[in-house]
Order: structure tokens, then sequence, then C-alpha cells
């Protein structure tokens, strides 16, 4: 596969499991957000190291972003 193909397969991935929790408040907001961030970077620095940084950072956004979206919905309750 193309590593063109192959990133563009793994962002649409990432996009669609990030929208699986529904924001329902400002922390579950927030928390989407900075789990994002936090495993953009996360995965970014750790697919470098096999280099493949975008995309392990489009991973480690999405798994990020659902795993925060979880944690502020679990505040709000």
């Amino acid at each position: 596969m193309k590593p063109t193909i192959r990133f563009l397969t793994l962002t649409a991935i990432a996009l669609a499991l990030s929208n699986c929790a529904q924001p329902t408040g400002p922390s579950t907001r927030q928390g989407a957000l900075i789990g994002a961030a936090t495993g953009a970077a996360v995965g970014g620095i750790i697919g470098h190291q096999s280099g493949r940084g975008l995309e392990g950072a489009a991973i480690g956004a999405g798994v990020g972003g659902a795993s925060g979206a979880v944690i502020g919905n679990s505040r709000e309750r």
C-alpha cells in the first residue's frame, strides 16, 4: 500500500474514532481536546522512532481524543 493512501486511511479511521464520543458539555469537549493533543504528541514521538511519525500522530490523536472525551464525560456525571 502506498504511504499516501495508508496515511489518508489511518487519518480517516482516527477521525471516525474520535467522533464516537458525543460531547455533551464543556468537560467532555475540553477532555477530548486535551486528549487529542496529548495523544498526537505522544503518537508522533513514538511513530517517529519507527519512521512513521504522521501515522503515529493520527492514531494517537484519535485514541487520545476518544479517551479524553470519555474521561471528561465521566467527570460531568
